[in-house]
């Protein structure tokens, strides 16, 4: 009898590390393209892990360390050659990335896009979208500032070459009814901030500017205060960060539009987990956003903001 329940009891512990929450199966990979430098991509990541750990499913979150596109279609290449049963991405170029993803959906790796490319990724094969609209979303974000009394509005790109940055901005001179008027300043804080003030030197009937991230948002912050000029032009940006949560209570920035990248990073993992379990699926694109975050609103969402790691 003592042999039979020592038997027994190894079974148990055999089972527990096969069958039980050691034991995850799954694997899904994402591949998104930004930067390590970008704070936005940081709240991302920390959505796929709490999945991760809520699913009990290993996930490989990559990135290209300097946001390059070229890199993050080779890294989507080893993705695919690794077998996931699941690939997440973003689509921030569709011509240099779509022959990567068309290659995973090839090879029957379920994918799912994030972020940016909604409008290309049924055309590539992905299952759905989580993400926001991104024109629709600088829209609302120009018919606010045009209803703000603003006239000539700018604004800002960091990633001139992330498609769904430039809908952001169309979407922004559509709602104010100006033609698109682009600054290209690149990722680096302290060129954002240089040609952010060289540009409102050199023009200053400027009352309106639209950045589309902290990336961008932090540096022309700094560089509105160095001309005296924070609180005098109206500033909306995209994404929240812990500059953007500050400027926005001081009055600085007028609206921060919200695409809840958290979800973005949680929702897919937790879709091609049941996927591989139980073949369930969304029956279509999951709007994360947009929302729009106020001075009026920003104490209701500051304590979940300043808790991103």
């Amino acid at each position: 009898m003592k042999l039979l329940k020592t038997v027994i009891a190894l079974l148990a512990v055999s089972l527990f590390f096969i069958a039980g929450p050691l034991a995850a199966k799954e694997r899904v990979v994402v591949v998104t393209h930004g930067s390590n430098t970008d704070a936005f991509w940081n709240v991302v990541k920390n959505g796929v892990m709490a999945a991760a750990k809520d699913m009990n499913v290993k996930v490989e979150y990559r990135n290209p360390s300097s946001g390059d596109i070229t890199e993050m279609a080779r890294l989507i290449d080893a993705a695919t050659a690794s077998k996931p049963d699941g690939l997440i991405v973003s689509i921030p170029d569709p011509d240099a990335l779509g022959s990567a993803i068309q290659g995973a959906v090839n090879a029957g790796i379920p994918v799912v896009s994030i972020n940016s490319g909604s409008d290309v990724r049924e055309s590539l094969g992905c299952l759905f979208h989580v993400g926001q609209p991104e024109y629709e979303a600088g829209m609302g974000g120009g018919k606010r500032a045009k209803a703000a009394g603003v006239r000539k509005g700018i604004c800002v790109n960091h990633e001139i070459a992330n498609a769904a940055l430039e809908k952001r901005c169309q979407g922004y001179a559509d709602g104010l009814g100006i033609p698109l008027n682009m600054l290209d300043v690149g990722i680096d804080p302290t060129e954002i901030r240089n040609r952010v003030t060289a540009y409102l030197a050199a023009n200053p009937d400027v009352d309106g500017i639209l950045t589309l991230g902290p990336t961008g948002a932090d540096p022309t912050l700094a560089a509105l205060n160095e001309l005296g000029k924070a609180g005098k032009i109206h500033f909306g940006t995209f994404d929240l960060g812990p500059e953007i949560i500050k400027g926005i209570k001081a009055k600085q920035i007028n609206f921060a539009i919200d695409q809840q990248q958290y979800l973005q990073g949680y929702l897919p993992v937790v879709a091609l987990t049941l996927n591989a379990r139980y073949g369930l699926l969304p029956g279509g694109d999951v709007l994360s956003g947009p929302g729009f975050v106020t001075p009026e609103n920003i104490k209701k969402v500051e304590k979940l903001a300043g808790s991103v790691r």
